[in-house]
This record gives structure tokens, sequence and C-alpha cells, in this order.
């Protein structure tokens, strides 16, 4: 049994100072019972807590640890980097060695301009399409995350065509009235809103393969349907690939489903853990951000000198070694293999989803294709079953609606382990 009086000790002194005692809100285990573990280290598969407990990573920092923890060839970039000033609100070589390498892989990409996180980058890309059309209205998808900017925090209405409504105290109603909402996976619906807002929509954006109701993959002719109709009525398509770039393929999500967008959003992988985000498309949108055009969009840290650093290692290292994406594919088909062992042994409703190395499991009888599909899993048991694999010292994300990140430090050894964690954890949580 781990325990984790530290940990207890500082969530209970971080609520004193920090709203809710964390700086973003699932940290706070609110979905999944109990309290969060403060991590002091990570190497490899495991992070360490303040308590000294061992966890096998499933979560990688959200997707960006692709190698594992403190990768050798990533933190040799930044130590390098670190002597010559952390920043300098000026321009360096590795902006210019960066963008080149991102434009030469991601296909979508023909300019590129680096920002600070990936909530950065999607209000960026949002506002630089409305530019470019001259339109006001967006689409997104229900479920699909795009950070905490006011235009993404919108739910949808109860029929297809209604406004979307502040899904948040502080986003405003005219805000509210320009996003639009549609079922992921629903081109029918998609079609209705083009049709009820002729010539209005400037973009429509989505996760070309969404990891924020858990892992929920895009039906067969989705993606290509939107690319067509988005060719049709002149709007933008934008792919938010913040968790899918660079970890589905070395090209992305748009590499691997052959669909290019006219503009991507992108983060996590590309600073190797350390805070970055990227928008970039099309010459003739791009040309469209200031200096080059009228769309302002800036960032004192934008480009800080130890991200380009961390994240030119990164890409670097997997545009060189595909044998990473090989290796990730088997590690997680092995994961995924066994759980699904596990689940019929004891009976269990599930549905699971997996793409190359993210992968969700519900607890439903059903196919899981959209955010309400997505909420027939069963959330109690689903808690139930990630506190007994925390006690196993096994680390997930601490929500139902979050994907897994697997990363090549996983060995087939710590598979097994997983897997055996899993079985009793499941075979517990049933029990309760």
């Amino acid at each position: 049994m781990i325990h984790a009086p530290i940990s207890e000790e500082l969530f209970q002194r971080a609520q004193h100072s920090i709203p809710g005692g964390v700086n973003s809100p699932v940290r706070a285990f609110r979905a999944v019972g109990g309290n969060p573990r403060f991590m002091v280290s990570a190497k490899g598969p495991y992070m360490y807590d303040e308590d000294g407990n061992r966890y096998l990573d499933l979560i990688n920092s959200w997707g960006p640890m692709i190698l594992g923890h403190a990768a050798e060839v990533v933190n040799e970039a930044v130590i390098k980097a670190i002597p010559n000033s952390l920043s300098f609100g000026a321009p360096t070589r590795k902006e210019v060695e960066i963008a080149e390498l991102i434009v030469s892989m991601m296909p979508s990409i023909e300019k590129v301009r680096m920002v600070n996180s990936g909530t950065e980058a999607t209000m960026s890309a949002i506002r630089v399409a409305r530019g470019f059309t001259g339109r006001d209205k967006i689409i997104k998808f229900e479920g699909c995350y795009h950070g905490h900017g006011d235009s993404f925090l919108i739910s949808a209405g109860s029929g297809a065509i209604t406004l979307g409504v502040p899904d948040s105290p502080g986003v405003t109603k005219g805000t509210a009235n320009d996003t639009l909402t549609a079922p992921y996976n629903n081109l029918e619906a998609v079609q209705t809103l083009v049709d009820a807002n002729k010539g209005q929509i400037a973009a429509i954006i989505l996760e070309p393969v969404a990891g924020n109701m858990g892992l929920v993959t895009p039906a067969e002719g989705f993606l290509q349907g939107l690319r067509t109709l988005c060719d049709k009525e002149g709007i933008v398509l934008i792919f938010d690939e913040v968790m899918t770039g660079f970890r589905l393929s070395a090209g992305g999500a748009q590499q691997l489903y052959g669909v290019t967008p006219d503009m991507s959003t992108m983060g996590k992988i590309i600073g190797g853990g350390m805070p970055v985000g990227a928008y970039g498309g099309k010459k003739e949108i791009m040309e469209f951000v200031a200096p080059a055009g009228p769309v302002y969009q800036a960032g004192t840290l934008s480009g800080n000198p130890i991200a380009m650093a961390a994240g030119m290692a990164m890409l670097t290292y997997l545009k060189e070694h595909p044998e990473v994406y090989t290796q990730l594919e088997q590690t997680s088909g092995n994961m995924v293999a066994g759980m699904q062992r596990n689940l019929q042994k004891l009976g269990l409703n599930y549905t699971i989803n997996r793409v190359g190395s993210m992968f969700s499991i519900f607890f439903t009888d059903k196919p899981v294709y959209d955010f309400e599909s997505a909420k027939t899993s069963d959330t109690a048991l689903f808690g139930r079953y990630f506190n007994g694999m925390l006690q196993r010292g096994v680390y997930l994300a601490p929500s139902q609606y979050e994907a897994l990140f697997v990363s090549t430090a996983v060995t087939e050894e710590l598979v097994e382990q997983y897997v055996q964690a899993s079985f009793e954890a499941l075979q517990e949580a049933v029990q309760q």
C-alpha cells in the first residue's frame, strides 16, 4: 500500500495560496477522488513523489515525454543552451532551424510561428483564420479541447444549429454567438451549421484524433469530408495537433490519415517538455500574421532559446529514428491486448480506443465515437480503478475523459507489470 503524507500536507498548504491547490484543474483528482501526489523527479518510465513513491507514468506530461522522462538527447541540448542565457527577446538561429524542421515534417506547414503554449497556438490560429477570411464564426466539436481561450469554452445547445452558450463564467455571450458546436464524427451536423450560417464561417477547428473526451478516433471519411466541405465553402480547416503532432507519426495525424488541413496547431513534443506551442499552415494564410500582415500576435518569450533547444533535439531525433513509432505501436498494442484479456476475464463492459501510442479505456458496452457516447462510461468504476492503479504504482490520467500516452521507455517487462496491476485493480474496483 502506497502512503503519501507529505503530498497530503503539501496539498493542504497549496489550497491556501493556489486556487483549488493546483495550477491546472485536472491535477486536483476531483474526477477520481482522493488528493494529488506531488512529484519531485522523473526518469525514463517512472515518476517519484515527495514521499519517495515510484509510479509507472502513463501520462508523460500529457504527451511530450515520448522518449520517457529526462531523455538524454533532450537534457544534453538544454544543458548546452542554458549558459548562453535563458531568454533574449531577440531572434536566434535555433528559431530558424526548428521552423525549417517543422516545415519539413508536417504536411500542412509552409510557414510557422512559435508561441508559448497550445492555448496560445489555437487562439492565434483562430484569429488568423478570421483575419484571412473576413468572417467571424467558427465551428468546433463537442468534447474537443483547444485550451482555455474564450472561443473554445462553449458547450452545444440542444439542436444542431443552436448557438453556443458560455460554458464558463467570464466568457461573453457575444463570443458564444460566434462559436458553433457540432458532435464529433457527424458530417451532417457540420453541413447543417454551414448551411444555416452561409458565408459566415471562418474556420472549422478539431482534434483530428480527439484526446480530451478520452481517445476518440475519426470515423472513416470524416476528416476528408471536412476537407471537401471547407474547400467548397472557403472555410479554413484547422487541425489541433497539440497532442497528436509528432506523436502519432513524424508528420502527425494529418500524415497518418492522409488529410491536409489549411492550418495546424502544435505543442507538447516540439518543446521536449518545455512550455511551447506553434501554429502554421499555408503561406498565403500565414502571410496575414504581423509583421508580414495585419493580424497581430506577439510574445516576449516566443521562441525561447531553451525551449527551442529542447524541441530541436526532440524533433531531430524523431525524424532520424522512425523506428520509434514502430516500437510505440507494438508496446501500446501489447498493453491494450492485455487490458482486453483482463476485462474479458472479469466480464466487464468496455470499449478501448487506440491510435498508435495513445489510448483510452471506457467502461461501457457502447462504441465511443463522440462526446455523448463517451459519457455512457461508468465514471465511478473508472475512479475506483484509477485509485487501485495508483496504489499499485501506476499513474494514469485522473479523468475518464483523458487519453493515456505511452513512451519508448516502457519495456515489455513493464507492459506485463501494467497488465497484472490492472487486473488486480479492476478486480478490486468491481468488488467495492
